[in-house]
């Protein structure tokens, strides 16, 4: 079998992958919290995971890997959006799901096992928050449930925090209610207007961290293989979901390895709406950029490294997914490369999986190529309509026409008018002794020829 490593951000080291059980392995990635579209930056790990859960797959079998992510669809954003737009929170949560589903499949990620709601399992993190009193290791105050932090010695250790450090930087919130500044909310009390549950602590809702904690313990186990997000929520998010889940648990750990995505970038700079940078994925989707194409410029990166997204990165990546369209059009796929195997086994080296596949494609391997593209989640026929180039060549008659009569004429404003329209509509126009050719580049829109014919 195939040796897999990975970073354990636990650790701080690669290390051997060896799931608690082979014959189910599992994976817990944080999802999104449902108030508006999915950006650009929430796309990324989303694509990685998605490529771990693919080689689990490929080497534990497919009905031996089970991958869980989430959906925070109760949240004081959400509570936000619907005072703000006058539209019910369920109403908000469900569209909001609708459109992430819609904009990850178009990125090619696979389904998960289980997408659970946080509002799915209020009556297990009620449980777990009753059985963190019961242990000491959280209070009730004011309406609150509070987790008692300094009660979990090694508390910090993920992320290589100081407890005491933190509070003397300032990076805690500071209540009457708190018994110290650190200890963070497990239960707050809701409003009249905000969406509450009855709890022994008085009408409220959960606080952010504990939801995974239920939901993984839930669909999992107290102690699973894989825990991943994005790097962003190393603190403090997975650190007091390993306090918690521990300490209610009554286990050491809550997942053998923690793994992180480094954050995103456009052009070299941090993405944001005060700088014009700021996109989402249906953005770009509707701006004509393809899904494959978003998935394989993310894949051009090593996850644990920042990525960069640049228009140039976009068009090499366009124009190297047309070629290899072109050159598997019509095959069979043949074997996964053992190259692309090693790579992703390594760490998820993207990177060097796609020089595998510029190596398969260099030599001409049209079925090995398509083969071992599919483990990364390109070149599937579902995927493909984009770089479909069907019906060029009525475009290129026309242009053969109208050179033809050129020729006679001495009049070329009929060629120079269509070359214009073919340029402005991402086609390459080569005009040889054989006739007119019609090469879609980056940025290919077929919808910029109508009216040519």
């Amino acid at each position: 079998m195939t040796e897999i490593k990975l970073y354990n951000t636990k650790t701080r080291a690669k290390e051997v992958f060896t799931p608690i059980e082979a014959e189910n392995v599992r994976l817990y990635v944080c999802g999104p919290t449902v108030y508006d579209r999915a950006h650009i930056g929430n796309a990324r790990p989303v694509i990685v995971f998605d490529t771990l859960f693919r080689l689990l797959r490929h080497v534990y079998g497919e009905g031996h890997v089970t991958y869980v992510r989430n959906f925070t669809d109760v949240d004081d954003k959400i509570n936000a959006k619907a005072a703000e737009t006058g539209r019910s929170i369920g109403e908000i949560t469900d569209e909001t799901i609708g459109w992430y589903l819609e904009d990850m499949a178009a990125v090619g990620a696979l389904v998960p096992s289980a997408m659970p709601r946080a509002t799915g399992y209020i009556g297990e993190m009620i449980a777990m928050i009753e059985a963190l009193i019961e242990k000491g290791h959280a209070y009730a105050a004011e309406g609150h449930a509070l987790f008692r932090v300094r009660s979990y010695a090694r508390y910090g250790a993920l992320s290589g925090r100081d407890v005491d450090d933190m509070i003397a930087g300032a990076r805690v919130e500071v209540a009457p209610y708190k018994e110290d500044p650190m200890d963070f909310v497990l239960w707050k009390p809701s409003s009249a207007e905000q969406p509450g549950w009855d709890s022994p602590w008085g009408r409220g809702r959960p606080g952010w961290h504990i939801e995974c904690s239920a939901m993984a313990k839930a669909l999992l186990g107290d102690v699973f293989d894989i825990h991943g997000g994005g790097l962003d929520l190393q603190f403090p998010h997975h650190e007091d979901e390993i306090a918690q889940s521990c300490c209610a648990n009554g286990t050491e750990e809550m997942a053998r390895v923690w793994m992180h995505n480094e954050m995103l970038q456009v052009e070299g700079k941090k993405m944001s709406k005060s700088l014009g940078n700021f996109f989402t994925v249906r953005d770009l989707l509707a701006q004509g950029v393809p899904g494959e194409v978003i998935r394989f410029v993310m894949l051009s990166t090593h996850y644990r490294k920042p990525m960069d997204w640049t228009e140039k990165k976009r068009e090499e990546a366009e124009r190297t997914l047309r070629k290899w369209r072109e050159l598997s059009s019509g095959e069979k796929a043949g074997e996964v490369s053992p190259a692309i195997v090693a790579a992703l086994a390594d760490d998820l080296n993207t990177a060097g999986a796609l020089a595998e596949l510029h190596r398969l494609a260099g030599a001409g391997d049209a079925a090995g190529l398509k083969a071992s593209a599919a483990l990364l989640g390109l070149l599937g026929a579902e995927m493909g309509a984009w770089a479909e180039t069907t019906g060029l060549s009525a475009y290129e008659t026309k242009m053969s026409e109208a050179r033809a009569a050129a020729m006679q004429t001495k009049d070329f404003s009929e060629v120079d008018r269509l070359k214009a329209a073919f340029i402005a509509a991402g086609l390459e126009v080569r005009i040889s002794k054989e006739g007119v050719e019609l090469v879609p580049s980056a940025g290919f829109d077929v919808g910029k020829l109508e009216g040519l014919l």
